[in-house]
């Protein structure tokens, strides 16, 4: 395992995270809102760090990256598009498979945005949002995500607490072993509610990338997913040209939590397909 620090847009110090082959096919993992890059752990720490090079950062203000106070940090799509360009180029990544979870489809999407799609291998995807709107609560994006949202961003600690691990239960189908949840919890709580609220503020239609993508394209969502509704996944595999789906029956909105085997030997098929 490698850590790195990464100047991103603005010069925001990023924390990326790398295991396995350092000349294996590349795989770039981009978690979700309040998140960082443990949520992979069953992927990195599996088998494929046999085969493959696996890396993961964590968003500015999530994790160890640094956390700017200003809103502005969060809500400039150039910033979050400049971020994962700063990863890819100065780890000389070449054509990764992309797998983003949750915000991570938006973060992708301003990448796409303002870096186009010339370091994009393929995409996974992850029970991912590309649009983000009032017009997207309660159709594409569910009560798991807004019913907390209000004492996750609030200015109290209680609050905060209380609303993240409602959160989090809504996170998976079915209960995470205690352990787990636990861990999952810890590393919510370092991200600041501002930065919380910040990352809920932005207003984002990505149709239109969808729409341009050339590149294979993996739609994983599992069907119980009360963050991010099944009905996005359908509307990406509607809007992009290349996305195929696979579903996910009784799991909620963490495949590769919920069933890190069949995620990972997709994860592989993936790569062969790219």
């Amino acid at each position: 395992m490698l850590d790195h620090k990464i100047s991103g847009g603005s010069g925001v110090q990023l924390h990326v995270r790398e295991w396995g082959r350092k000349d294996g096919p590349e795989l770039l993992f981009i978690h979700g809102w309040s998140q960082c890059h443990m949520c992979w752990d069953k992927q990195v720490t599996s088998d494929l760090a046999k085969d493959y090079r696996m890396i993961s950062l964590d968003l500015r203000g999530h994790g160890m990256s640094e956390k700017p106070a200003s809103e502005e940090a969060y809500t400039d799509s150039r910033l979050w598009a400049d971020d994962v360009a700063a990863v890819v180029s100065t780890l000389c990544l070449n054509r990764p498979i992309f797998h983003v979870w949750s915000y991570g489809g938006l973060v992708l999407c301003d990448y796409i945005r303002h870096h186009g799609a010339d370091h994009v291998g393929g995409i996974n995807f992850v029970g991912a949002a590309t649009t983000l709107n009032t017009e997207a609560f309660g159709t594409f994006i569910g009560p798991g995500f807004f019913e907390p949202f209000a004492d996750a961003t609030a200015d109290d600690l209680s609050k905060n607490i209380a609303a993240m691990r409602r959160f989090l239960r809504s996170v998976t189908n079915n209960p995470l072993p205690t352990e787990e949840f636990e861990t999952a919890l810890c590393w919510n709580m370092v991200v600041p509610p501002e930065v919380r609220g910040a990352l809920g503020a932005r207003n984002l239609d990505n149709d239109d990338v969808l729409a341009g993508l050339s590149v294979p394209t993996l739609v994983t969502q599992g069907l119980e997913d009360t963050i991010v509704l099944p009905e996005m996944g359908k509307h990406i595999l509607e809007v992009c040209p290349t996305a195929k789906a696979s579903w996910y029956k009784d799991i909620g909105h963490a495949p590769m939590l919920e069933d890190p085997n069949r995620f990972n030997k997709e994860l592989r098929e993936a790569m062969v397909t790219a």
